[in-house]
């Protein structure tokens, strides 16, 4: 249910650039992200740094597309986005004991080896990095309609391929109770 919460703005977007154009599908996924985090504070008391991160961002770049009326500054937000999530993973190697992946997860999953999270941690840095960089390439060497398609399936089905990819991965160390 949390997935589809947070594709929500996205498939706004989506459905809106479909039926009207780019310009209104920016002004959705602004409303739709207001929305989210309104919405979660009420239930949930707090704010979620990803939300909270894609609505500075959807507001900075959404508002500069519909005000110069120039595309390209909404093309720019999942790499940033991408890219911000990059640093962070990596910064948390020098910051604290743990990486980022491992304070996400180790409650929930205990493994054999400690190593483990840094290397699934690098791999989160070089996969946000990545994402960002082929965002970058289809949003500029395609037309807008095949960059939308792509912002909602392409970027969605390379992440669930990879998460795929790392749980294979975290299979072969988790601990057996």
């Amino acid at each position: 249910m949390k997935f589809l919460f947070d594709l929500f703005p996205i498939v706004l977007f989506f459905i809106a650039y479909k039926l009207y154009d780019i310009y209104v599908a920016t002004a959705v996924i602004i409303v739709a992200s207001i929305i989210q985090v309104v919405w979660f504070w009420f239930k949930h008391h707090r704010i979620e740094k990803m939300h909270l991160i894609t609505l500075v961002l959807v507001v900075t770049l959404g508002g500069a597309t519909i005000l110069l009326h120039d595309e390209n500054f909404i093309k720019w937000k999942p790499t940033i986005v991408n890219w911000a999530f990059a640093i962070a993973f990596f910064g948390s190697h020098f910051i604290g004991k743990k990486t980022l992946l491992q304070r996400m997860l180790d409650s929930q999953i205990e493994v054999t080896k400690q190593h483990v999270w840094k290397v699934l941690n690098i791999a989160w840095v070089a996969f946000f990095v990545t994402m960002g960089v082929i965002n970058l390439y289809v949003a500029f060497n395609f037309d807008t309609d095949t960059w939308v398609n792509f912002k909602l399936f392409g970027l969605m089905g390379l992440t669930l391929l990879f998460v795929i990819g790392q749980g294979i991965y975290l299979a072969r160390y988790i601990k057996e109770n």
